[in-house]
């Protein structure tokens, strides 16, 4: 998915939200909210779909039977897409995100190679994010040319945030690429409790920063509560806001 002949890049083309969002975002805290793991398991995918606002972005891994079609109903629902490319973590192969997965030890054609196959499963995303990766995100020379590939197509990154030591956001911002980290894991712990009680933590973070993120899985409980957070959100001052919006709302330190 290159940058289109007049200079139009996936990360805005694929942008779905309105210049009335993206203004009222300028000045209200923002929240943008992701739900990853999708493509594989249809009826959890739909549920994300059909549940959650379409503000809210879905995250899809490249595996599943038919991931570009759950992926152009969630563009039809208004969802923003990430593609999810699947890194080596600590503990691979014990812990193994699928094939092709990107290894820290191999060169960096043939991880590009890999990278190819994943960003050739479905289309229609704004960018790339993480799928585990701990010891990948860590690994300069295995990141950086993927990172690189990825900024010369014209795609954000977003890192979830599960590898505290990940290099990503130093890569990113050294090629200039649209770049977020996610502030917080909402379902760590998933129980109906736990989920609200972090919910409210973005909340914090975006009134004292100007906006947060929050990475979530497609639990039921985790639908179901962030589904009623999100109704409740605009009484509270804040909105909840496409994550392209936030990824390019400069963040007050």
């Amino acid at each position: 998915m290159p940058i289109a002949a007049e200079g139009l890049r996936p990360f805005r083309a694929y942008a779905m939200a309105s210049d009335l969002q993206r203004t009222r975002a300028a000045t209200t805290p923002s929240i943008a909210i992701v739900i990853t793991g999708l493509g594989v398991g249809a009826a959890k995918t739909n549920d994300a779909i059909m549940k959650l606002p379409a503000a809210v972005a879905l995250a899809f891994t490249p595996y599943g039977a038919d991931p570009a079609k759950l992926v152009g109903q969630a563009r039809a629902q208004k969802h923003e897409v990430l593609l999810q490319v699947p890194m080596e973590p600590f503990d691979y192969p014990d812990n193994d995100p699928g094939p092709q997965t990107l290894l820290a030890a191999l060169p960096a054609e043939q991880n590009i190679d890999r990278l190819m196959w994943h960003m050739s499963r479905f289309q229609g995303y704004v960018g790339l994010a993480n799928f585990m990766g701990a010891r990948f995100s860590v690994t300069e020379a295995a990141l950086q040319p993927i990172i690189k590939e990825a900024a010369k197509r014209g795609l954000g990154w977003l890192d979830d945030g599960t590898a505290p030591r990940s290099l990503a956001g130093p890569l990113a911002e050294a090629q200039a690429m649209p770049f977020a980290k996610a502030d917080a894991t909402i379902d760590a712990v998933p129980t109906a409790a736990e989920i609200d009680k972090t919910l409210a933590r973005l909340e914090t973070i975006a009134r004292e920063h100007g906006s947060a993120i929050g990475v979530a899985s497609a639990l039921p409980v985790s639908i179901e509560r962030i589904g009623q957070w999100a109704r409740q959100l605009e009484s509270r001052g804040l909105m909840l806001a496409p994550l392209t919006t936030v990824m390019t709302k400069s963040k007050s330190s």
